[in-house]
């Protein structure tokens, strides 16, 4: 197996909708929210971790791969693709998966389907806020983040009931994206990758998805020289 290039894909996330991913916080402030998102420790801006695209995408493509059921809910692994009830097309997305996401060989591994498989394609990184929104922003005197209170509602008395308060990044902040994609022997592993694309934005990001949370669009989408924005819009998941 040869590494033959390290492709490099660009481009912007836009939020639709107000946007979740929970962070810490060490200070407890009279009148603040209880339920931070996560922010960047030297800028306190708000951010988008690699690791939770990397996890949303890699969890999505196994449901629509029919891969969660078989592997009681854990990551698919080397030791599920031998399982007899997986159908060839299972076998192969699993096959799929774990090239581009990863997976550590357990126990006594097959060393023939270690060797077929390799290193981890995809490599995620934190998703920064654009600069120029950022300026935006400022410039209007606005924060970077919303604060926003739900209640739960009692039926019979028709009372708000236990009030949370959660801090999200709006609708319509963007966030610088990249990601790199590892090729190996020429192999073609974009059209998976579109897919895990196609199918955040059709489900989006972070928490309280349910109730309208972390609606994204890619834009700009460029891989090296490519425009694939068309590519991502024109896909349809039948």
């Amino acid at each position: 197996m040869q590494l033959t290039q390290i492709q490099k894909l660009t481009g912007q996330i836009e939020l639709i909708s107000g946007l979740h991913i929970g962070g810490s916080s060490t200070e407890m402030h009279i009148g603040g929210t209880d339920n931070p998102v996560v922010k960047n420790p030297v800028t306190s801006e708000p951010y988008i971790p690699g690791s939770s695209l990397k996890g949303k995408m890699r969890s999505l493509l196994e449901w629509r791969a029919g891969l969660v059921g078989i592997t009681d809910g854990k990551p698919v692994g080397f030791r599920d693709v031998a399982k007899p009830e997986l159908s060839s097309a299972q076998q192969h997305a699993a096959k799929v998966i774990l090239k581009l996401f990863g997976g550590a060989p357990e126990g006594d591994p097959d060393l023939e389907l270690v060797r077929e498989i390799g290193p981890t394609r995809l490599a995620f990184w934190d998703c920064n806020l654009d600069p120029a929104w950022v300026a935006e922003m400022r410039d209007h005197n606005l924060l970077l983040t919303e604060h926003k209170t739900e209640n739960m509602i009692d039926r019979i008395r028709g009372v708000a009931e236990h009030p949370r308060n959660t801090e999200r990044v709006p609708a319509g902040a963007r966030f610088n994206f990249q990601l790199t994609l590892r090729v190996h022997d020429g192999e073609d592993l974009l059209d998976e990758l579109l897919v895990g694309l196609k199918l955040l934005e059709l489900t989006g990001l972070g928490g309280s998805g349910s109730r309208g949370y972390g609606k994204i669009r890619f834009k700009g989408l460029t891989l090296g020289q490519d425009n694939l924005q068309a590519r991502l819009d024109q896909l349809r998941l039948d």
